[in-house]
């Protein structure tokens, strides 16, 4: 299997990264974005694009891939509804279209987050924005496509988030995983599950085409 993956640099991507380089079934992974990861590996290939708004020029670099593992998002947290929609549904349908284009039996794999809004009307303009951008998403002529909802994500294997005070929380949460994990096991997940799950899903399939912590725990095993 060949795969792409956006969003790379983040602290998800990295760990979803991880275990591309480390899965004997993924045969190449193909990084798009605005910064290069800083890894070399023999499977690994690179295109940095300081506008991922417009990849009309690499399309042709595109086509062949069975998955795009999409791992890019930014927070709502300072933003108007306007902004975030543009970066995070705008951001997210362009790169799909130009994919559906170039590779059109891929999977698409999304990386949402617990509480998006399916049905687009809830109070929380972040929920609602996620829910448009998924909802887009599923009627895109893929093979398939499929949403990932983790709850809290604990970084592993040197996984990092390039936002200070979420570096500080979860150095702080770290030790306390393990209570986490036996007390509401339903919410929280690692980067290297997460990967995992995303890896198998694009293999195999999934009966649901959303995938909240509990389902991704299961996948990855």
């Amino acid at each position: 299997m060949k795969v792409i993956v956006f969003g790379a640099t983040g602290m998800v991507g990295q760990g979803v990264l991880r275990e591309c380089l480390l899965d004997p079934g993924v045969e190449s992974v193909l990084v798009v974005g605005r910064s290069p990861t800083g890894h070399e590996h023999a499977k690994l290939n690179e295109i940095v694009r300081p506008d991922l708004f417009d990849l009309s020029a690499i399309e042709g670099e595109l086509s062949g891939y069975g998955a795009c593992f999409f791992c890019l998002g930014v927070s709502s947290a300072g933003m108007g509804e306007a902004e975030y929609r543009h970066l995070t549904y705008d951001l997210t349908l362009s790169v799909a279209r130009s994919l559906a284009k170039a590779s059109p039996g891929m999977t698409f794999l999304y990386v949402s987050g617990a509480g998006t809004d399916s049905t687009e009307s809830g109070r929380m303009m972040w929920a609602r924005v996620k829910g448009a951008t998924e909802n887009a998403l599923l009627r895109m002529p893929f093979k398939a496509a499929y949403m990932f909802r983790p709850g809290y994500i604990q970084p592993v294997h040197g996984a990092q988030t390039r936002t200070k005070w979420y570096g500080i929380v979860y150095a702080v949460l770290a030790p306390l995983y393990p209570v986490g994990e036996a007390l509401v096991p339903k919410y929280v997940t690692t980067t290297e599950r997460l990967g995992r799950a995303m890896i198998r899903v694009a293999r195999a399939g999934n009966p649901d085409r959303v995938l909240a912590s509990v389902d991704i725990n299961r996948v990855a095993g």
